[in-house]
């Protein structure tokens, strides 16, 4: 075994470090969270993972309940545009939208308290983010007629718990 060989064991060792992240780092954080799994694969799903602190996982995740919002913010959105005779159903989606794009600002707003380890502040935007989505089911429950959708209630409780990794990381960082 020559130089070649140990030479190519160290780049596929980075390589794999590279696409799976800090594992090591990754599991000892989201050991401190109530859904391991959830934070495990999202954490090991981005590359940028791989020389993140554990204030840098948190971000990641935050990034993720954005694109989560986000997301369900425009699928509520483009659901408008199918439902133009029954107004109380447009008046909820609308509403709805309305609450995960606050969702995704209080997420966005978590940001800059990260930066400035204001961990009360990335708490409390957090909370919010992770309640804005109760407003949505609620205005499905103020109408009898409405179904709360499946889709949406699968997003809402996917939203919440990236919210939980979160705060469960935020409350490692700041003890």
């Amino acid at each position: 075994m020559g130089p070649s060989f140990f030479i190519f064991n160290i780049i596929i060792s980075l390589a794999l470090t590279l696409v799976n992240g800090d594992a090591g780092l990754i599991q000892k954080t989201c050991k401190t969270t109530k859904y391991y799994d959830l934070c495990v694969s999202s954490l090991k799903s981005d590359p940028t993972s791989a020389n993140s602190d554990t204030k840098g996982l948190a971000m990641i995740m935050v990034g993720v309940g954005m694109a989560n919002a986000t997301a369900t913010s425009t699928l509520l959105s483009s659901q408008l545009l199918t439902t133009k005779n029954d107004t109380i159903m447009r008046k909820v989606l609308k509403e709805c939208s309305d609450k995960y794009a606050h969702a995704a600002d209080a997420l966005q707003a978590s940001v800059q308290d990260f930066d400035s380890e204001l961990y009360d502040y990335v708490y409390m935007h957090i909370m919010a983010a992770a309640d804005y989505p109760n407003a949505c089911h609620n205005a499905f429950r103020r109408y009898p007629r409405l179904v709360y959708p499946q889709q949406i209630q699968r997003r809402e409780d996917g939203l919440k718990h990236i919210c939980d990794v979160v705060l469960g990381i935020v409350d490692h960082l700041a003890s």
